[in-house]
């Protein structure tokens, strides 16, 4: 049994992101994750102009903001998520990117249902430290606080 399986089963996005970890040993997955990193995208011109528009994650060492949309209402709307990290901080633009990846796109029902767990399922937990995991549990609570607030779910 994998350490996804059962009530904290992962969306199928991020189930495929995990298993690309787990896949790997301790190096590599540091490796997977600075590449995810350079991926991240970039903010739409209208973020970008208007940084007052994105919401800071404290939980993060470094800073990290962000920001939803919601294309409808419900938990049928579909969420739209945006990041803003400087390149000097490849870890946590690491998970923006893997958040970015896995929920974009997606329900706002989908995304609500990730459980909050969801970065332990990454196996990162031997390459990088609890606070910086943290951080990107950090990012997910905001993005569920958002899409609520925002598709009236």
């Amino acid at each position: 049994m994998s350490p996804t399986d059962g009530a904290d089963a992962l969306p199928e996005a991020f189930q495929e992101i995990a298993d690309d970890f787990h896949a790997l040993g301790p190096k590599d997955r540091l490796q997977l994750l600075l590449e995810f990193s350079q991926s991240l995208p970039a903010l739409p011109e209208r973020y970008a102009e208007h940084p007052e528009l994105l919401e800071p994650v404290p939980e993060c060492q470094s800073p990290i903001f962000l920001v939803t949309e919601v294309e409808g209402s419900g938990r049928e709307a579909i969420a739209r998520l945006f990041f803003s990290a400087p390149q000097e901080a490849p870890t946590t633009r690491g998970f923006a990117s893997i958040l970015a990846e896995a929920l974009d796109g997606r329900t706002v029902g989908e995304v609500l249902d990730t459980p909050e767990g969801v970065t332990r399922g990454l196996g990162l937990a031997e390459v990088v430290s609890p606070l910086r995991l943290n951080g990107m549990a950090g990012m997910l609570a905001r993005i569920k606080r958002q899409l609520v607030e925002k598709a009236g779910a």
